[in-house]
Order: C-alpha cells, then structure tokens, then sequence
C-alpha cells in the first residue's frame, strides 16, 4: 500500500479529480484547479482551504446523464442489483476444513512475502530482477543475496524501513512471516469477530481498529478512516469524508477471514465484508472486499476457478465498474484466449503503474487477481508469480490470489519450499498478537465457524 504520511488535502487534488471523473461525476472545469494546487504542493506550499473547498466541489459535482453504472453504497441497494443466482450453502467436514483453513492462512503469508520486497516497483524493474536472476517465471522467493552488479543494476538493497524492522523483506533477511498490512488486518478481522460475533456492526469495527491497531500502521483510505473516527465521524460518513481513496485497495485486502469463516456460504461471507468495507469505502471499494471474501467461501467447497470467480460476482452489482472489469478478464482468457503475459499487458494499457491511483486502485488491482487466478490453474507458484510480476500492488495482489489458491488445496498439499520458510510464524502489529503461530491462527478461525459465532 502507498504510505502518505500526513494526508493533507493538498496533495489529493488530482486523485480526487480521478476519483470523482470514474464515477461519472462532470469535474473537467476544475482539472487546472486540481493540478496547480497539487503541483504547489510538491513544491511545499499548502493551500488546504482552497483545497478543502474544491474536493467538495468535485465530489458534488453533477453525474453524466449517459453514465452507465449503478453502484450503491449500502447493503440493501447492493443486494437488489445483485445477479439473481441460486445460493445454495454447502457444508464440508471438520478434518478437510482444518487443513484448508490453515491452507489460506500460510499461502495468504506465502504470496504476501514473495510480494513485499518489491512494492512499489514497476513491473519491468520486477521481471529484469527475475529473469537476471534465473527466477522468471519465478520458482521461488527473491533475495538480495545476488550478484553485487545485478544489485547496483536494480538498486536492491537490504536497509528501510517497513513496519518497524530495518530491513526490506528479501528471504535471506527473514525467518518468518513479518508484519503487514495485508495480514495485520486478517488478525485484526480475527479478533473483532471473536469479540463482537458474527453480526458485529461498521461501528464496533471501527471501534476495534482504534483498540488494536496503530494509526500510522493504516494506509490511505484506511488511514483517513481512522483519522475520521477519532473527530467523531462515524461509518458510513467516515468512508467519504476527505477520503480521495474511497476505491483504493485498502477493503479488498481485509477480506479474507469473512471467507476462511462461512466456508460454502458466499453471500454470509460477503455481508460480513461489507459491515467491514463500508467504514472506509464506497461502491467499487466495498465490492473489492465482497467479492474476495465470496470467492474465499466458495473456495472451500470448489476446486473449480470459474465457480469461485462466479461466486465472488455474484455478490456485487452487474451493473458496476468492477463487475464490467472481471468479465473483460473473462472474456481474454475464455473467447480470446491470449496468454497472461498478454493480459498483463492489456492490465498496463488499460492502468498506468506510474499513478498511484492506477496503481492503488481496486479495480485495477482485482483484474491482475483475476488473471492470476484463471491463468494460474490453481498452481500456487504459477499464480503468485502471475500475480507479483503484473506488478501494481505486488504484496496484495500475490497474498488474495494465494489465500484462494492455499483455501482450495489446503496446508498438506502446499508446496514446501513456499511454506518451510514461514516457520510457521507471523508477526502482527495488532495488540495482543505480536510473534504468533500461524497454526494458532487457523486453529481460531476453526473455533469461530464451529461456534457459529
């Protein structure tokens, strides 16, 4: 996830104008508004007011008469554009689901590590490391243990700064799973519904984030959220206030445990996720959370890509942006037929990597899963290596994708050379967790869905 430090209005003109443009909204008139107060910005000038005063303007500015989307934000308006499928759930014995279950967590951890040492890079800089290194198509995680000249020619280095440790994450430098956003928020999501149940509320979630989370350990979206919450703002309001980054990633990555936990029952998973997406976004950005934690659920009970996919779909609006994006995806690999170095391709026609709202974007980010997913067959190292070296978010995208992947195949039939270096172990910044076993994860997100708490 992109780290801003402080998320002043003045730096967000332009992903607000962005924002506001995909969603129809007529903004063009205040384009040079939006740039010279950004472009002031970079050169250390401040102009919150004026600022302040155009967001408002964009976000309220008129919709195009010929906009063609209908994308509501809450969950009653979501579930009447729903496609109209059966939802029969399905229920699987104990011992497959125990291994499953603490299959997700450990390829969720897996695609995450081999992501991390990377974000932020495009996509050549990736796949040069890789193919320079002998690991393209990758077959196992990157390290920093290489070749001082193939080092200089991709400036990789072993010092910075990521989530209090001060080193960058390559294999050589960890033995175990460090701390990230894209699991800290799977232990958090853990420890909420331990505490509140199922039916816990948008409110009691945001509760939790201000009890066990730290501030500056929240990204974008999630970090005006949070900023919002402690001034009083409550959900659903504290997902649109001063928040450019309404449909950025930041959902789609939290959604996982909501699956792990309604195995066979996709529409309990995505209600779950929406309680949990809607503190912090709006229509494609809570998609992104429904739709991973639909696919999760399906995953237990299907070894089949499409109906997991079909799953996901099925509980977003057919008549949205993300929904019109997975069936392009669909129809590359299903009537085209092109390869997924082709559809990676298209991913970067389509988004510019180099933008961060491209970059951070949900439905950008959800296509690469997609392509990960169909072309990657279920393989896991096909699949996270599709998913790493698309590029964009390469730590979210390789850690959903893997988490689908680990939840069908389960933990024994993982491979070993992606898992041994976990030592079973993950740290997490949320309070009471720290260094723990990723087993002893798995094994209370068993006790959840055996309580039916």
């Amino acid at each position: 996830m992109v780290n801003s430090m402080w998320l002043t209005l003045s730096e967000t003109t332009m992903i607000e104008y962005k924002q506001s443009l995909e969603e129809g909204r007529m903004v063009e008139p205040y384009k040079d508004e939006a740039i010279m107060i950004r472009s002031l910005f970079e050169k250390g000038v401040l102009m919150e007011k004026e600022a302040a005063a155009l967001l408002e303007k964009m976000k309220n500015a008129p919709v195009r008469a010929d906009y063609g989307y209908v994308e509501p934000s809450d969950y009653q308006g979501i579930l009447d554009e729903c496609s109209d499928v059966e939802r029969t759930p399905v229920k699987i014995c104990r011992e497959s689901l125990k291994d499953k279950i603490y299959g997700a967590w450990l390829a969720r951890c897996v695609g995450c590590l081999f992501g991390q040492p990377i974000e932020g890079w495009y996509r050549d800089r990736i796949v040069g490391l890789l193919k320079d290194t002998g690991n393209y198509p990758p077959k196992g995680y990157m390290s920093s243990a290489i070749d001082k000249k193939i080092r200089e020619r991709y400036h990789v280095v072993d010092e910075g700064r990521v989530y209090g440790s001060n080193h960058i994450n390559w294999i050589n430098n960890v033995s175990f799973m460090p701390e990230d956003d894209d699991t800290n928020y799977t232990v958090l999501c853990l420890k909420t519904v331990e505490e509140f149940g199922r039916n816990f509320t948008a409110e009691q979630m945001a509760h939790s984030w201000m009890m066990n989370l730290q501030f500056l350990h929240a990204c974008t979206a999630e970090r005006v959220a949070y900023r919002n919450f402690t001034n009083r703002i409550e959900p659903p309001y504290s997902a649109l206030y001063n928040n450019c980054y309404r449909e950025w990633i930041g959902a789609q990555i939290r959604a996982d445990l909501f699956g792990y936990i309604n195995p066979g029952n996709p529409r309990e998973a995505a209600r779950m996720a929406y309680n949990d997406a809607s503190i912090s976004h709006v229509k494609n950005g809570i998609y992104g959370e429904m739709f991973v934690a639909a696919m999760l659920a399906k995953a237990a009970v299907s070894d089949n890509v499409k109906e997991i996919i079909d799953a996901g779909l099925a509980e977003i609006p057919k008549s949205s942006r993300l929904r019109e994006a997975i069936d392009r995806v669909f129809s590359w690999y299903y009537d085209e037929k092109i390869s997924s170095e082709e559809a990676q391709n298209r991913i970067h026609e389509l988004y510019d990597e180099k933008d961060n709202h491209d970059w951070c974007h949900t439905i950008s980010n959800a296509m690469i899963c997609t392509i990960a997913l169909l072309w990657g067959e279920l393989d896991l190292e096909k699949t996270i290596g599709i998913a790493v070296t698309s590029g964009f978010d390469t730590d979210c995208n390789g850690a959903t994708t893997a988490s689908i992947v680990g939840m069908v195949l389960g933990a024994s039939s993982l491979p070993e050379k992606w898992v041994s270096p976990l030592n079973d172990t993950i740290i997490s910044g949320i309070d009471g967790f720290g260094r723990v076993a990723i087993s002893s994860l798995a094994e209370r997100t068993l006790n959840l869905i055996e309580e039916g708490k």
